[in-house]
């Protein structure tokens, strides 16, 4: 498995020398994959749209149909959410400047060093000032069924969105469809699969989002069983940098198993809130999936454990919990089975059914709490 912070670079460079160069440097390192290496100014844009990459890598001497400092202006207006790296040579001096698509400089001559440090700088500003001015990932997820990750999700989303985000949730329980189930949507409800992945625009959301009553916009699962593997994990990171660019929070229901696509689910977001209850089975299985996570290299911070029906130990002592889970967990959420029923049977969140219940401000504690995390870590990154 490629490192979880490896960088996808996109080349842009007309100078076969050169771009054989940047090939040879690159050969030797694992921090930064090369997708290509295009000679076409013209063809850049739409790759950029199909690829994803996370850093674009631009000559200043471009020639041909589009010239270097027209293309850096194409992909600047066409709000592709990638930074721009610019390769010139000392006797034409760039400035990087953010406000017109520039993000970092690079001149010839440089080594190796150079170009994986002005990368990773690049990257990391970029990263930062997005999440600034743009969103947050949090995926729902429990390494078990039956804990109450669809409700925990949906209640949660409404409960951000409350608080003056703009929102949208994905079910991705892809195969089962758990929030078409919980909101009673029609089967002929556009989904995910209706997103044109080829090449996705803003434009294309309107008619795919199912516009929830509760102010949130829902991403549905496919209506069927087997029109989850038409999804590929490449489509998935083409949706979510699309959210990235419209929503400021973006909250996932995914399914308890680890796939491709759930995999890709997890690298993006920058919290993964567990669901666990005072359940044998669940516990064994968290502690399991805690043990995958740092193979894989996620941040312990990454995780955030909640605690659902927190008031129904079932014999199992709290210690025992945190002593199994090495912490102490971040949320709890008091259990409300009545209210849960109806709210669900009926379709509603229960966040604005019965806001004064004990449950309903519990997930509301959490939406906030996940938020301000979230401006501390940006805070973090600044410093």
């Amino acid at each position: 498995m490629p490192p979880t912070d490896q960088t996808r670079l996109l080349v842009i460079e007309d100078v076969p020398q050169v771009a054989q160069y940047i090939r040879g440097l690159l050969n030797s390192q694992a921090r930064v994959k090369l997708l290509d290496v295009l000679s076409d100014g013209s063809r850049a844009v739409a790759t950029i749209q199909e690829m994803r990459p996370d850093i674009v890598l631009v000559d200043a001497l471009l020639q041909g149909r589009i010239k270097g400092p027209k293309l850096i202006e194409q992909i600047h207006e066409a709000q592709l959410a990638v930074p721009v790296i610019v390769l010139t040579v000392p006797q034409n001096p760039i400035e990087a400047d953010p406000a017109r698509g520039i993000h970092g400089v690079i001149s010839m001559p440089f080594s190796g060093f150079d170009l994986m440090t002005r990368i990773a700088n690049a990257r990391k500003e970029f990263d930062v000032h997005e999440a600034v001015t743009s969103n947050r990932v949090m995926s729902v997820f429990a390494p078990k069924g039956g804990v109450g990750k669809t409700t925990i999700a949906f209640n949660l989303a409404v409960a951000i969105g409350q608080l003056g985000q703009r929102t949208v949730l994905i079910d991705g329980s892809l195969q089962f469809g758990d929030l078409r189930s919980l909101l009673k949507v029609p089967a002929d409800a556009p989904s995910i699969l209706d997103l044109p992945t080829d090449r996705i625009a803003e434009s294309d959301l309107g008619d795919v989002l199912w516009r929830d009553p509760s102010g949130i916009d829902i991403l549905l699962a496919p209506p069927r069983i087997e029109m989850a593997e038409m999804l590929t994990a490449r489509d998935v990171e083409k949706i979510l940098s699309l959210l990235r660019r419209v929503y400021e929070s973006i909250v996932i229901d995914m399914s308890s198993s680890l796939n491709d696509i759930n995999l890709v689910f997890l690298d993006a977001s920058d919290a993964i809130i567990e669901i666990v209850t005072y359940d044998s089975t669940t516990i064994h299985n968290t502690v399991a999936i805690a043990d995958t996570f740092r193979s894989i290299g996620y941040p312990a911070s990454k995780v955030r454990y909640l605690v659902n029906r927190a008031d129904s130990a079932g014999g199992i002592e709290a210690t025992s919990l945190e002593q199994a889970l090495g912490r102490v967990p971040e949320h709890r959420v008091m259990s409300d089975g009545k209210l849960v029923i109806q709210s669900n049977n009926e379709g509603v969140p229960f966040v604005l059914a019965s806001p004064d219940s004990q449950i309903a401000k519990d997930i509301t504690r959490v939406a906030a709490d996940l938020l301000s995390a979230g401006q501390r870590a940006v805070a973090a990154g600044r410093s």
